[in-house]
């Protein structure tokens, strides 16, 4: 493969236009964490999904790094995909930790993967995992859980 800013814009476009599959996944699984863990977690939208996939890829550094998960997901198989389950785990969960950004999302992005990827059929052993990565990190991003709207009350006051 051959990472060039066309290719990082192609991916981005494609990425970009999964809206309607990954958003309807995020938030199915926004519902379902939100029963597990007894709270209301707000739905995302298609607007907000825009916006992160925006700000990833504007991000140039960040983006040749989601481009190149993105194309190695797109176009991965493997015979019967049970060999293939490291491969494609692996690779989902790093696209959804580059999506969702820094600690501590980064860390519940990777978890949730895990969780969306029950939830998420796709049409080949990457396909499925494409689209949970997404889910997992967007839905991280974006604001919803009640613990992302308040200050924690572990930061020190620094002079």
């Amino acid at each position: 493969m051959d990472v060039t800013p066309a290719l990082v814009a192609d991916q981005y476009a494609w990425v970009r236009d999964r809206a309607p599959v990954v958003v309807a996944l995020a938030n199915a699984v926004r519902d379902d964490l939100a029963d597990a863990f007894d709270t209301r977690v707000d739905h995302i939208d298609a607007a907000g999904y825009r916006r992160v996939v925006d700000e990833t890829f504007a991000d140039g550094d960040r983006a040749v790094n989601a481009a190149a998960l993105v194309a190695v997901l797109r176009d991965l198989d493997v015979a019967g995909d049970y060999p293939g389950f490291v491969v494609d785990e692996l690779l989902g969960r790093e696209l959804a930790a580059v999506v969702a950004g820094n600690q501590p999302r980064r860390l519940l992005a990777e978890a949730t993967f895990h969780y969306a990827d029950l939830q998420s059929h796709g049409g080949t052993a990457g396909e499925d995992d494409l689209d949970a990565a997404l889910a997992a990190g967007v839905q991280t991003r974006l604001p919803g859980w009640r613990w992302t709207e308040r200050e924690s009350p572990f930061g020190v006051d620094v002079d």
